[in-house]
């Protein structure tokens, strides 16, 4: 008996094949100096749309960014040529967010665009909707998997406080839809905003399938006083996910306090939350991380709950993370990515994969690597 289970573990492991990544984004493509900033989503039709902004330039944020596109229809194992979804001369163009409308296969895309010239540190950069100086929102969307895209409306004033705020970033990543509750079929956005070190985090949603779209509260908890005695805010960039009861999660990056995630979860679709927590098991060196749902259980069942980040004091040793019971707990991880490891975008393929789209060798690529929960729940074999 035990040999014929020693046998039978050993054909599961040698059917089974490790992770393995293809290069979305090289710096240098499309003529663009450094690429970064990943947001992956999949239509209703399975296609891959993964996003990034193209950068005229390494060393800032803020370099006359452009958002570029590559499209793929096997499921991530190829992609297609480099496109330029909007651009806007030498303004840049920050933090793609894609979220699907299941109800109505149209894809939206969310990004800022900041000044030419200033960045999000800047004291010149100005309050309100009006003037040279602001700040603004901008959506755009495809009814055809990504191939064309409509001329980008601005949002601003739908997504952004008229006073007291510097900046606005949406996610970057994705944004989700909900499946259940109350709010069944709302679309939402994962935002942040300053003045820079002063984030909140908070959603801007959409009933009525993006046509219009509103602000929910900021969640609450998110300013400390450092060793100086100077307010600091915990959190930063941001993502969400659905709980089994239709509330919803956010994670968030670490900006003070301790080196772990932050978290808190809203019972209103939205808008207003539970005091920002941190999540002990999620190390985190100050590094946009991913957020998805991967499955809902049944009865007692939660499904499935995904992160991936790097697990270390660095931006390395990408790991994926699991939790069965609305991320009270997070008791999987795996090391998915040994060495350089920075943003990341989770999403479920249609095989019932998982993809992960991610930033490595020190900013030079971005790489989409496919596995399976099958290998996820595999103990490592070091």
């Amino acid at each position: 008996m035990l040999l014929s289970l020693v046998l039978c573990a050993a054909v599961v492991m040698s059917n089974h094949r490790d992770p393995s990544s293809v290069v979305v984004f090289a710096e240098k493509d499309g003529g663009f100096v450094n690429i970064r900033i990943p947001s992956v989503v999949a239509t209703q039709k399975h296609t891959l749309l993964a996003f990034a902004e193209g950068r005229a330039g390494t060393q800032s944020d803020q370099a006359d960014n452009k958002i570029i596109l590559r499209r793929s229809t096997d499921g991530g194992q190829t992609w297609g040529r480099l496109l330029v979804v909007a651009d806007d001369g030498t303004n840049s163009l920050n933090n793609p967010c894609a979220v699907l409308d299941r109800d109505t296969g149209r894809v939206f895309l969310m990004y800022q665009r900041i000044p030419s010239g200033l960045s999000e540190g800047s004291g010149k950069l100005a309050d309100g909707y009006d003037g040279p100086n602001v700040y603004r929102s901008l959506l755009t969307w495809s009814d055809d998997d990504g191939v064309t895209w409509q001329k980008p409306v601005e949002v601003t004033r739908s997504v952004k406080r008229e006073t007291a705020v510097k900046t606005i970033a949406v996610g970057p990543g994705i944004g989700i839809q909900l499946t259940r509750g109350a709010h069944k079929g709302r679309l939402i956005m994962p935002f942040n905003e300053g003045p820079f070190y002063l984030w909140n985090n908070y959603a801007v949603f959409s009933d009525d399938h993006g046509k219009t779209w509103q602000m929910g509260d900021n969640a609450p908890g998110a300013m400390i006083t450092d060793a100086k005695g100077r307010q600091r805010s915990q959190i930063n960039e941001v993502q969400m996910a659905e709980l089994s009861d239709g509330s919803v999660m956010l994670n968030s990056r670490q900006f003070a306090g301790t080196k772990l995630r932050k978290a808190a979860v809203s019972s209103d679709g939205g808008k207003s939350w539970s005091k920002v927590v941190d999540v002990p098991e999620q190390r985190d060196p100050s590094c946009m991380g991913s957020l998805l749902r991967y499955s809902f259980g049944r009865g007692s069942d939660k499904g499935i709950l995904l992160y991936s980040g790097p697990d270390s004091t660095d931006r390395e040793r990408g790991t994926v993370y699991a939790s069965f019971d609305d991320g009270k707990t997070w008791p999987l991880k795996k090391l998915l990515m040994p060495g350089s490891f920075a943003y990341s975008v989770l999403t479920r393929l249609q095989d019932g994969k998982i993809g992960c789209l991610f930033e490595t060798d020190n900013y030079r690529r971005i790489e989409f690597v496919r596995f399976d929960l099958a290998w996820l729940r595999m103990p490592s074999l070091r």
